[in-house]
C-alpha cells in the first residue's frame, strides 16, 4: 500500500508539525554523508546548492556543457507567489484553491498547500539573490496574470524569468563548487540507479565526450531531470529533454504516477515542416494583454488586419467569459484544436490561431507592450520575420509540460528508499493540469525548501547502516548491463535513422494521446508503439562507435525509453475512464464538449509497477479534507 506520510495535523500546520517532528544530523555528521544530484536545473541546482551549503558532500551531474545550460532557462513568463501585493484578494488560501481546482483535483491536499505556502519566502529568497524582477515606479515588485486565475500573483523579469532564476541558482551552485562540497560532472548522463538492499545506492554514468562509462556512489540519490514530453517528439522542450533517468529507475522499482498527464501548452509557433525538430514556445504571459481569435468564416484567407472586427471570433472570451484569455492552459488547448479542426486555423499550414495585441496597444501604447513583452516580440520576429506589433502572432498548441512523473510521498521520496524526485520529474503538486508559472516555483521549493529539510529524514538513520562501495557486485552488474546495452545498439546496423522511429512515434502520441483521446485510439496506439519497439530493435541504425562524442547514440538511448514510456502513457489514458485536465477522454465529456470527472471511481494518483513491462496498477485514494472537489468551470 502506498504511504504518502501525510503529517497528521490542520493543512496549515502540516509542513511546521513535519518540520519539528523530523530528524536531523549535525553539522559533523553531514560531512560523513554523499549525494548524488542528477540534474543541474532550478530544481537541482538548487538541490545541490543548499545541501553542500548544509555541509553534505554532492556530486551533481549533468548533460550540459554547463549547468547554467539547464532547461529552466526556458521558462519565460514568471514565477507564482501569494504575496497579495496587488491587494485584488490573493492568498495562501486562494492559490491553494487555484493550484488544486486547475489541476482538476487530482492531486495531494497538503503538498498542494506546501507549494502555495513556502511560494511568498521563495521571492523574498530569489530577491536577496539579485534576481531582477520587475518592479513598479515606486520600487515594489510587480505582477501579472497567468492562466486559471483572476488575481495577479505572477513575479517576472521581463520574458526571461527562467533564466535569471537559474541565474541566481547557478551562482550558488559555483560557490559550492568553489568550497569543495559540490562536484561538477557536465557532459555526464546517468545510464542506470543502482539499488542495494532495496535502498538507492549510487548511479552508472557515461562520459558524452569520451564514452566511458562510471560508477558512482552515495547514501541517497536525487533525480531532478525534468519532464519526458519529448516523448511527442516535437515538443516546447530541447532537443536533450529525456525521461531516460525516470525511466531507468522505474524499471529498478520507483512507481511511475500518472504518465498520461501531459500539458498541451496554448501558446507555441505553429509547426512549418515535416523536418522540423522542436517547436518555440511563446509564454503564457502573452495572454494576459493578447488576444486570441479566429476568422468566423471558416476557409478565410484574408491577411488579418483586413479582417474586420465583426468577422472575428475572440473564442476563449465567448466561451469562458470570466477567464477570457486567460482559461486554463488545457482548455485554452482543446479550444484552439477544436477551432483549427472545423476549419478556422490560420497560417500556411492552417494550423494556427491569432494572438492580437491591436487593442493593448491601443489602450496602453506601443512602448509599455516593449516593456512588458518586448524580447519575447523579438525572438517572435526573428523566427518568422513578423513584427507582431503590427500585425498578429500566430499561435498553436505544442506539447509542453509533465505533470506526470515518478510518484513521491510528502518527502519527495520514491517508492525506492533513499531515491528522491524534485521538480518536473515527479508527480507531486500539479494533479492533471498545471497552472501557468507554477513549474519555476515547484521547482525551486522543491530544491531550495523542502528536499533540504527532508533527506535528513532518511539519512539520519542510514548513515549508521554499513555502506556498500563501488566494487560491490551490483554496481558491477549494473555496469555490465549498460555496456551490452550499448553494444547491442551499435551492433544492430539497421537501414533506419533514429530520427525516423521518433518521429514516427511522435504522430502515434500526437494522434492518439495528446489533446483527446478515446479508447479505439489508445489500444491501436499501444498496439504500434509495441511493433515500433521490435522493428527499432531490429532495424535502427546508429553510427559511430561508443568511445567517442556520439549524438545519435545518445538519441537511440533516450529514444529506447522513450518508446517503453510511450506505451505506458497509452496504458495508463486507456485504464482512466473519466476526462480531467489535460487527459480528455472524447467518451467522458458534456453536451457542450466539457469534461466530465468520475470522483466516484477516478479520485486517486495512478502509480504503475513497472513488473517486467506487464504494468500493475497501484492507487493512491485521495483523500479531500478541506475542499470538496466541485465541477471544473471557468465560465
Amino acid at each position: 500500500m502506498l504511504n504518502p506520510k501525510v503529517p497528521k495535523g490542520n493543512l496549515k500546520e502540516k509542513w511546521s508539525n513535519y518540520q519539528a517532528e523530523s530528524k536531523l544530523l549535525n553539522p559533523a555528521n553531514r560531512k560523513k554523508v554523499s549525494i548524488i544530484v542528477v540534474g543541474s536545473g532550478l530544481a537541482g541546482a538548487g538541490a545541490a546548492a543548499t545541501l553542500g551549503e548544509l555541509g553534505y558532500n554532492v556530486d551533481c551531474f549533468c548533460y550540459q556543457d554547463s549547468a547554467r545550460r539547464a532547461h529552466s532557462v526556458a521558462a519565460q513568463g514568471g514565477v507564482n507567489a501569494a504575496k497579495n501585493y496587488q491587494h485584488d484578494g490573493d492568498s495562501v488560501w486562494r492559490m491553494f484553491y487555484d493550484t488544486l481546482k486547475g489541476g482538476d483535483f487530482r492531486s495531494r491536499e497538503a503538498n498542494v498547500y506546501r507549494l502555495a505556502e513556502l511560494s511568498a519566502p521563495l521571492i523574498d529568497h530569489f530577491t536577496q539573490q539579485g534576481v531582477p524582477f520587475a518592479r513598479e515606479y515606486g520600487g515594489v515588485l510587480t505582477n501579472r496574470s497567468f492562466g486559471g486565475v483572476q488575481v495577479q500573483r505572477t513575479f517576472y523579469a521581463r520574458g526571461q524569468t527562467g533564466q535569471q532564476l537559474l541565474l541566481a541558482a547557478y551562482s550558488q551552485l559555483s560557490k559550492m563548487v568553489k568550497a569543495g562540497n559540490v562536484k561538477m560532472y557536465p557532459r555526464t548522463e546517468m545510464l542506470d540507479l543502482v539499488v542495494i538492499d532495496g535502498k538507492a545506492k549510487g548511479i552508472i554514468t557515461r562520459n558524452l565526450e569520451s564514452g566511458e562509462i562510471k560508477k558512482f556512489m552515495a547514501n541517497a540519490v536525487v533525480l531532478a531531470t525534468g519532464g519526458y514530453s519529448r516523448v511527442f517528439r516535437l515538443s516546447t522542450l530541447a532537443i536533450g529533454c529525456n525521461g531516460s533517468a525516470i525511466w531507468a529507475a522505474h524499471k529498478k522499482g520507483a512507481f511511475f504516477a500518472a504518465p498520461s498527464f501531459t500539458q498541451i501548452h496554448p501558446t507555441a509557433l505553429p509547426q512549418s515542416s515535416e523536418l522540423q525538430s522542436k517547436l518555440t514556445l511563446m509564454s503564457e504571459s502573452l495572454r494576459n494583454d493578447g488576444r486570441i481569435w479566429v476568422p468566423k468564416k471558416a476557409g478565410d484567407s484574408r491577411d488579418a488586419n483586413d479582417i474586420p472586427e465583426e468577422d472575428r471570433d475572440y473564442y476563449l472570451e465567448r466561451k469562458y467569459p470570466s477567464f477570457g484569455n486567460l482559461a486554463p492552459r488545457d482548455i485554452s488547448s482543446r479550444s484552439a484544436k477544436e477551432q483549427i479542426d472545423a476549419g478556422h486555423g490560420v497560417g500556411a499550414l492552417k494550423n494556427a490561431v491569432y494572438l492580437d495585441f491591436k487593442h493593448a496597444i491601443e489602450r496602453l501604447g506601443v512602448e509599455v507592450i516593449k516593456d512588458r513583452y518586448g524580447n519575447l516580440f523579438q525572438m517572435y520576429e526573428k523566427i518568422t520575420g513578423i513584427n507582431a506589433y503590427k500585425e498578429p502572432m500566430k499561435i498553436s498548441p505544442a506539447a509542453h509540460f509533465s505533470m506526470g512523473g515518478l510518484w513521491v510521498d510528502y518527502e519527495l521520496m520514491t517508492t525506492i528508499p533513499g531515491l528522491y524526485a524534485v521538480g518536473e520529474c515527479n508527480y507531486s503538486d500539479h494533479g492533471a493540469n498545471r497552472l501557468g508559472a507554477n513549474s519555476l516555483l515547484q521547482a525551486s521549493i522543491d530544491g531550495y525548501f523542502i528536499l533540504p529539510n527532508t533527506i535528513n529524514n532518511y539519512l539520519a538513520d542510514e548513515m549508521k547502516s554499513e555502506q556498500p562501495d563501488i566494487s560491490h557486485d551490483e554496481f558491477n552488474r549494473c555496469i555490465e548491463k549498460a555496456s551490452e546495452r550499448i553494444k547491442k545498439l551499435l551492433m544492430i546496423d539497421g537501414v533506419k535513422t533514429v530520427d525516423h522511429y521518433h518521429r514516427e512515434l511522435g504522430k502515434i502520441m500526437w494522434q492518439e494521446c495528446a489533446m483527446s483521446r478515446n479508447r479505439s485510439g489508445l489500444e491501436k496506439a499501444i498496439s504500434q508503439i509495441r511493433d515500433l519497439k521490435e522493428e527499432f530493435w531490429k532495424n535502427v541504425k546508429v553510427t559511430g562507435v561508443n568511445e567517442e562524442l556520439n549524438s545519435e547514440l545518445e538519441k537511440a538511448l533516450r529514444l529506447a525509453d522513450f518508446i517503453e514510456l510511450g506505451e505506458l502513457m497509452c496504458v495508463d489514458a486507456l485504464q482512466r475512464e473519466e476526462s480531467c485536465g489535460a487527459h480528455f477522454r472524447e467518451e467522458f465529456q458534456s453536451s457542450e464538449g466539457e469534461a466530465v470527472r468520475n470522483d466516484e471511481d477516478y479520485s486517486y494518483v495512478s502509480a504503475w509497477e513497472y513488473n517486467d513491462g506487464d504494468y500493475q496498477l497501484h492507487r493512491e485514494e485521495l483523500e479531500f479534507e478541506y475542499i470538496q472537489p466541485t465541477i471544473r468551470s471557468y465560465k
